[in-house]
C-alpha cells in the first residue's frame, strides 16, 4: 500500500478556532486520514499550531503574558478541543519548536546560497508613539481594493488580497491606535520569487490536474499576475531568528523570519518533532516522508481558499529554490468558506460558533457529520441552526440512530440477547447485498476523490438502504406468521449495523465505536468491508451476544433551537 502524508492548514495560535476552520482544513484531513488507515495504507497526519507573527504578540500582550507562555497555554487549549473532536493527528506540533527553527534557517541559507534571497533597504511604517517599526499586522486601515476598513497590513480579511502596510488607506497602529505614522528606511530579506516564476509555473502545470478547480484557479491567478519578490523578515521579538552566521547585521537588529516563510516549513518541522518524540524502543524516520520521497509518498494538503496561494505558489517556490529534493504537495484540497447565516465566521471579531462552544453544546459526531455533509467545496456553505437541526434529525437520529435502536431493541425483546438464527438468506437479502456493495463502492470512490458531500450522501444512502429493507420486511409483522423469517430479517439488519459501524468511522468515530461495541465478536479486527462481505452480510453470525447501546443521536427540538439561537444568534446574526 502507498504511504500517505496528510497535512491541514496550521491553526493560528490566537484563540480557539471557529467551525469554519474545522470544516475547511482539519476535519476533512482527519476524515481522509481515518479512511486511508482503514483501507490499509501507511498514513502520517501532521498538524501544528502556527505561533509566530504579530497576532501572537498582540494576544499575549492583551492577556498580560509573555508570548512564550501565552503560546504554550493556547497550544494546549487548542489541542484539547481537537481531541474533543477526535482529530486523530499522528502529531500536533508547534511552529515555535527548535526543529522548525533549525529547518527554517537551513532553508534560508540554501536559498541565499543559490541567489534567491537578497537584502533590500525598504521604507517601512514607524510609529513614534509606540517607538518601533510596525510589522504588517500591527497596522490596520482601509483596503484599497474593496474598501474594508479593518484590513490588516499583510492581507485583507474581506477580499483576501495580499497587501503591504503602505497600501492601506487611513492606516493606524494596532498597538496604540495612533494615526501619527511615519515611513522610515530599514533593511529586510527578500525572497526573489520573480526568479522562480517559470519553475513554479512548470511545477503547477504538472500537478494541477489532480487539484480541485478552486485550488488550480487560485494558483493560476497568482501566476498570471506574476510572482513578486516578497520580504521574508519582520521587526518582532517573537519568531525564528535570522541566522547570525549568514546575516550578522540583521541578526544583531533582532530580525525574525516572516510567519508565512516559516509556517509552511513547520509541516517538515512537526514531522521531525514527531520523530524526536518517539518512545524508547521505537524508531521514526521523519526524513523518509519529506526527502527524496516523490516516488514513495503521496502528499495531500487541506486548507481554506485564503491559504491556497501560499501552498500552491509561495511554498513550492521556496522548496524549488533550496535546490534539494524536498517533497512537494501532490494534491491541494481547497475549500470555500463556511458562513454563519451568510456572514463570515471570524476569529478576530468573535462571530459564529467556536469549536469549544460547539462541543459544550452537542457531541462531536453531530458536528463532524454536518460539516462533512455540507462541506464548502464547489461554493460557500451557510451554517444555520435550522439546517443543522434538520440534518441531525433526519440523517443521524431518524435514518441511522433509529435503525440501530429499533433493530437491537426489538430483537432482544423477541429473541433474547444473542443474534437470532432464523432461515437462510433469500432473494430479498441477495438484492440487498448487491445494493449495499454498489453503494459501498460509490462511497469509496467519492472518498478517494475527496468529494466530501458526495461521500456523505453515499454513506447516507447506505443507511437508508437498511431502513428500506426493514420497512419492506416488517419483522414486527413477520414474526406473527414466520418467526424464522423475522429472525433472518433481524440478523441481516444486525449485520448492516456492524457494516455501518466500520464504514462510518471516518465521519462519526464515537458513534461507530458504540455500534461496533454492541456485538461481542471474539475477533472483530476488520478495518474495512470487502465487496464480498457487503454482499453476503454474514460477518456477525447467529449466536453472537449483543447489547443495546444508549441512544446514539438525540433529536434537536424546537426548544433546543430556541436556546441555541438565543446563545449564538440566529437569522441575521
Amino acid at each position: 500500500m502507498a504511504r500517505h502524508l496528510v497535512t491541514s492548514a496550521l491553526p493560528y495560535i490566537n484563540g480557539i478556532k471557529h467551525l469554519g476552520n474545522m470544516a475547511g482544513s482539519m476535519l476533512p484531513a482527519d476524515v481522509y486520514s481515518r479512511y486511508l488507515r482503514r483501507r490499509g495504507h501507511d498514513v502520517l497526519y501532521i498538524c501544528a499550531t502556527d505561533e509566530h507573527g504579530t497576532p501572537a504578540e498582540l494576544a499575549a500582550k492583551a492577556a498580560g503574558m509573555s508570548v512564550a507562555e501565552f503560546c504554550a497555554q493556547a497550544h494546549d487549549a487548542q489541542k484539547a478541543v481537537y481531541d474533543g473532536f477526535q482529530l486523530a493527528f499522528d502529531y500536533f506540533g508547534r511552529s515555535s519548536s527548535r526543529q522548525n527553527a533549525e529547518i527554517t534557517q537551513h532553508f534560508a541559507r540554501r536559498l541565499h546560497g543559490h541567489g534567491f534571497i537578497e537584502e533590500r533597504a525598504v521604507r517601512q511604517v514607524y510609529s513614534p508613539v509606540d517607538g518601533r517599526f510596525l510589522p504588517d499586522r500591527y497596522i490596520e486601515g482601509t483596503c484599497p481594493h474593496c474598501g474594508y476598513d479593518r484590513a490588516r497590513g499583510d492581507q485583507c480579511e474581506n477580499c483576501t488580497r495580499v497587501l503591504d502596510p503602505t497600501d492601506l488607506l487611513n492606516p493606524r497602529s494596532v498597538i496604540s491606535g495612533s494615526t501619527e505614522l511615519e515611513v522610515r528606511e530599514t533593511t529586510h530579506l527578500f525572497l526573489l520569487q520573480s526568479r522562480l516564476q517559470d519553475e513554479v509555473e512548470a511545477w503547477v502545470a504538472r500537478h494541477e490536474e489532480q487539484w480541485p478547480q478552486l485550488s488550480s484557479s487560485i494558483a493560476r491567478k497568482w501566476l498570471t499576475e506574476g510572482l513578486q519578490d516578497r520580504a521574508i523578515t519582520r521587526d518582532l521579538d517573537w519568531g525564528v531568528p535570522v541566522p547570525a552566521d549568514t546575516w550578522p547585521e540583521l541578526a544583531a537588529e533582532g530580525k525574525v523570519f516572516y510567519v508565512w516563510f516559516d509556517a509552511p516549513i513547520e509541516y517538515i518541522g512537526a514531522t521531525k518533532e514527531w520523530s524526536d518524540a518517539a518512545p524508547d524502543g521505537e524508531s521514526r524516520d521523519w526524513k523518509s516522508w519529506w526527502y527524496e520521497a516523490d516516488d514513495t509518498v503521496r502528499y495531500t494538503q487541506f486548507m481554506a481558499k485564503d491559504n491556497v496561494p501560499f501552498h500552491t505558489v509561495m511554498f513550492p517556490a521556496t522548496e524549488l529554490g533550496v535546490r534539494e529534493p524536498w517533497k512537494k504537495v501532490d494534491v491541494v484540497k481547497g475549500f470555500n468558506w463556511l458562513t454563519y447565516y451568510g456572514g463570515k465566521f471570524s476569529t478576530s471579531q468573535q462571530r459564529g460558533i467556536f469549536t469549544d462552544a460547539a462541543l459544550e453544546t452537542l457531541p462531536a459526531d453531530y458536528w463532524r457529520y454536518f460539516l462533512i455533509a455540507n462541506a464548502p467545496e464547489s461554493d460557500d456553505s451557510s451554517f444555520t441552526w435550522e439546517h443543522f437541526a434538520a440534518t441531525v434529525n433526519k440523517d443521524l437520529a431518524d435514518t441511522l440512530g433509529n435503525f440501530v435502536n429499533r433493530v437491537l431493541s426489538f430483537s432482544r425483546k423477541r429473541f433474547g440477547d444473542e443474534v437470532p438464527a432464523g432461515s437462510a438468506a433469500g432473494e430479498t437479502e441477495t438484492r440487498l447485498g448487491g445494493e449495499i456493495a454498489r453503494l459501498l463502492a460509490e462511497y469509496e470512490e467519492h472518498m478517494e476523490a475527496l468529494r466530501y458531500r458526495k461521500a456523505a450522501a453515499a454513506l447516507r444512502a447506505l443507511w437508508s438502504a437498511g431502513n428500506s429493507y426493514l420497512e419492506a420486511k416488517a419483522p414486527w409483522l413477520e414474526i406473527r406468521t414466520d418467526p424464522d423469517g423475522a429472525a433472518l430479517t433481524l440478523r441481516t439488519a444486525m449485520n448492516l449495523i456492524h457494516l455501518y459501524a466500520i464504514v462510518s468511522e471516518p465521519l462519526i468515530p464515537a458513534s461507530a465505536a458504540a455500534m461496533r461495541g454492541a456485538f461481542a465478536l471474539e475477533a472483530d479486527t476488520a478495518a474495512w468491508v470487502t465487496p464480498e462481505q457487503a454482499e453476503s452480510l454474514d460477518t456477525v453470525p447467529a449466536g453472537t451476544p449483543f447489547t443495546v447501546p444508549p441512544v446514539l443521536f438525540a433529536k434537536i427540538t424546537e426548544e433546543n433551537l430556541d436556546s441555541y439561537r438565543e446563545r449564538f444568534g440566529g437569522a441575521g446574526a
